[in-house]
């Protein structure tokens, strides 16, 4: 056995011995992540979605005598606002979920939970096997529910700080709020907002619609909702090459794919930045020699400030049109905005799309961006909470080995456009 084998075997287990013992059942890649067509939501809030979607578990909920309550404080808390606060930092802070709140939700969640019932049922037939919560250390289906609400909660208030109170982001170059909040228009901004998400209410909406709203029409007037781009990709934009998958013999690859991370242009009206060529040919000449059946190639649209190009869209014109790769045998993935995302997202892909995850990716790039790869462990456990690979051999300055991990499908709560 190898080491790797021997790496995935304890994996298994792992997984096997949680699902006896605390019966949270295993990320599946069969599973379809639902969206009622908003895809910034579901990708960054999954369980809020799955309680907008599922009739029974928003029944539930919405019947609850205290959450109820918490709904109606909360409709309360945003007309009272609209008529009270008088600078523009005030009317999102009043939107945000308070400690209290949060806490209060988790009783009620913890309480209402009973096996078989809509929330059971919520937890075992999508919440788990979505694998958007997997890092999560749950025992029970129960905490992984309450943990789950925790981390959603967490995310929409910190998209509101973002994208309406002005705090930084964690890259502040490329991901900042677009407007000035100090201007004294801003404050007709956000009470025009506050307004919108007042109107988009009614009686029976939940607990947490109002900041969820907020923070969602915040994403789209700062003109950030990246998370959604291209999606659903497995039917659209990557259906060529995603129906392709299940054809494949994998025993005649030595790889499950060629990764090729992008290198955004200096310009706004460069499309593909000359790196990013260079990067595609390295890759395209491992593809044409047998390497892998597919090229995924990830990045998002990032470099400079607010840009209207797409790295990986880019790159797979470059990679069609000009070296003349098939079409189902490149894979976009448009949403990456750093190097440690490169390697999740593509990990993301390739296990939704049913590749083998027994078996390695090959990263294609320039030596100095290998370079960083191999040492971007830190990186990751310092912007993620873990690795989402597990690095192989270093074959050539261009050409370094990983291995896919299935803790890359956690749901990353402080980066709303690429989550």
């Amino acid at each position: 056995m190898t080491k790797y084998s021997a790496f995935i075997l304890t994996i298994a287990l792992i997984f096997s011995f949680g699902l006896t013992k605390a019966q949270v059942p295993a990320p599946r890649a069969d599973y379809k992540l639902v969206s009622d067509g908003d895809w910034v939501k579901t990708k960054n809030y999954y369980l809020l979605t799955l309680l907008e979607f599922d009739k029974n578990a928003n029944a539930l909920l919405a019947t609850d005598a205290e959450l109820k309550a918490l709904a109606q404080k909360r409709m309360d808390a945003l007309k009272t606002s609209l008529a009270d606060c008088k600078d523009g930092l005030c009317l999102p802070a009043k939107l945000k979920l308070t400690d209290d709140d949060i806490d209060l939700v988790s009783a009620r969640l913890s309480a209402l939970y009973k096996p078989g019932n809509a929330l059971d049922k919520l937890v075992k037939d999508h919440l788990a096997p979505s694998g958007t919560y997997v890092n999560i250390a749950a025992k029970t289906p129960e905490e992984l529910l309450v943990k789950a609400w925790e981390q959603d909660a967490d995310a929409v208030n910190h998209t509101i700080e973002v994208y309406a109170e002005g705090k930084k982001p964690n890259y502040p170059q490329s991901d900042s709020i677009s407007f000035d909040v100090k201007k004294k228009g801003y404050y007709i901004l956000m009470y025009d907002s506050s307004s919108e998400v007042a109107d988009e209410l009614n009686p029976g909406s939940l607990f947490f619609e109002p900041a969820l709203k907020a923070a969602l029409l915040y994403l789209e007037i700062n003109e950030r909702r990246n998370a959604g781009d291209y999606e659903p990709m497995a039917t659209t934009a990557n259906r060529a090459a995603a129906g392709r998958v299940k054809q494949i013999k994998w025993a005649s690859y030595p790889y499950s794919h060629i990764l090729v991370p992008g290198a955004g242009p200096d310009n706004p009206t460069t499309p593909l930045s000359g790196g990013g060529m260079l990067r595609c040919k390295f890759a395209a000449r491992e593809y044409f020699a047998g390497k892998a059946p597919f090229v995924i190639v990830s990045g998002g649209a990032v470099h400079p400030f607010k840009t209207t190009f797409n790295e990986a869209v880019e790159m797979r014109k470059y990679m069609i049109n000009v070296l003349h790769l098939p079409e189902n045998a490149v894979i976009i993935e448009p949403h990456a905005r750093h190097t440690t995302t490169n390697i999740r997202n593509d990990v993301r892909l390739a296990f939704r799309y049913g590749m083998p995850m027994d078996k390695p990716g090959l990263i294609v790039t320039d030596k100095y961006q290998n370079d960083f790869i191999e040492k971007m462990d830190k990186r990751c456990i310092n912007e993620l909470g873990y690795v989402p690979y597990k690095l192989g051999k270093r074959l050539t300055e261009k050409t370094l080995e990983f291995y896919p991990i299935i803790t890359s499908l956690q749901i990353d709560m402080d980066e709303p456009m690429d989550p």
